[in-house]
Formats: structure tokens, sequence, C-alpha cells
């Protein structure tokens, strides 16, 4: 039987479920972590924010093994996901209602696989408004919900892979793996805008960090199962 020994320090795999919060996902492990071992103030955190949105792996840290938050967050990640083309959204993504539309009947798949290969390598990426990127010691996404205008620096990320998976308009699945840092609603609206048209994304998964892969991961109710029988 699997045991864990939070205040030594471990990591677990978890696979967010869509709309959860990764801090909701700290938030039952370490409920789980003080149950097993009677101990009220083990550290618990997360290597990685993902999106309410978005699923999939997210690796959550107890005890001693926080200390390695930083290493975990360096990996390098892989997402699969969905584009829509043709409509955009302040967040870039579902979280917002559509604010524009465009006409996209004239957009060839040959024009779709070109643009792709723009964004292959080093590119600057600006962060979405609706993140958690500080700015004066606030939170960006605090600035937009008060429709706040501010500014927000282009950094420098690296995508290594990017496959189209299937292009079925104004639908594209894709396939990335990228730097950390990288925001792929980010790239939905670089994408749109590249084919001078928009975009958003409409489905995210994350699918690894490093060498740990999503089907590796505890699903929520698996974790809370196998906690429950310790």
């Amino acid at each position: 039987m699997t045991t864990f020994d939070f205040q030594k320090g471990e990591f677990i795999l978890i696979d967010k479920p869509y709309q959860a919060t990764s801090f909701d996902m700290v938030k039952r492990v370490k409920y789980h972590a003080k149950r097993i071992s009677g101990i009220k103030g083990i550290k618990v955190g997360h290597a990685g924010t993902l999106d309410p949105l978005a699923t999939g792996l997210l690796i959550i840290c107890t005890g001693k093994m926080t200390k390695e938050i930083d290493s975990f967050q360096a990996q390098e990640k892989e997402y699969t996901g969905t584009f829509y083309l043709g409509a955009t959204t302040p967040s870039f993504d579902l979280e917002k209602e559509v604010d524009q539309w465009f006409d996209i009947s004239a957009i060839t798949e040959e024009q779709i696989q070109g643009v792709k290969n723009l964004f292959i390598g080093e590119i600057e990426q600006t962060p979405p408004i609706f993140s958690a990127v500080k700015i004066d010691g606030k939170r960006a996404y605090d600035y937009a919900r008060n429709d706040e205008e501010v500014h927000i620096k282009a950094k420098k990320i690296h995508i290594y892979d990017f496959e189209l998976l299937r292009i079925s308009l104004p639908e594209i699945d894709f396939r990335i793996r990228c730097s950390k840092g990288t925001y792929i609603r980010s790239l939905a609206r670089d994408f749109g805008l590249a084919l001078n048209s928009g975009a958003h994304l409409i489905a995210l998964r994350r699918t690894k960090i490093g060498n740990f892969k999503v089907e590796d991961a505890f699903t929520l109710d698996q974790f809370k199962e196998l906690a429950e029988k310790l």
C-alpha cells in the first residue's frame, strides 16, 4: 500500500479537474496530510499554477519537499488544447464572453500551418491581463477586474514543439512543449493576430512537467480514497 510521510516531504501528482483552482488542490492535500499525520503545521504548496478552466498535471509538494518547488516550476511543460479561431475574449479564454468576431472564411490550412512555425523557438510574449502576474505588488487580474488599464511587459519564452493535431475551423487542436512562464492563452491571442484575425483558448490540459506525466497522477477522488485508507 502507498504510504505518505507528509512532514518529511512528498511530491504528489494530481490531475486537476475543470473549474477547480490550484489552491483548491493544495487545500485538499493539506486537509488529508493534517488528518493522516496528526500534525497541523505541515507546509503544502504547488509547483506551477493551472488556470481554473484548465485540467491536468499539478505537482503538490509537502513538508521539506516544498524547497524543491522552484526546480519543478523551472522544468519544461507540455499541453494539449484547442484554439477557437475567429473570435476574441478579454481573458483570451472562456472566462469572459466574446467581445469581437472575425470572418475566417478566407483562411486556409496552409496559412495556419505557416503561422504555427512563427511561434517555434524563442519568442517574446505578453502575459494576459487576467493573470497572476504581479505589477507594483498587485496581481494583474485585480487591475483587470476593476477595469483599470495597466501595462504588462513582454518576456522571452521558448516553444520547443508546436504541433497542430486537428484543423476543423473554427477549432484548432494542438500539442505544445514549452518553457516555464508560457501562457497558452496569450499564444491563442497571438496566433489569431498572426492570421489577421482573432482567437481564444477553449480547452487546455497540462500533460507533462519535465518527466512527470498526467497518466501517473491521482485524480482527486483517487487521492481521497487512498488517503482515507491510511
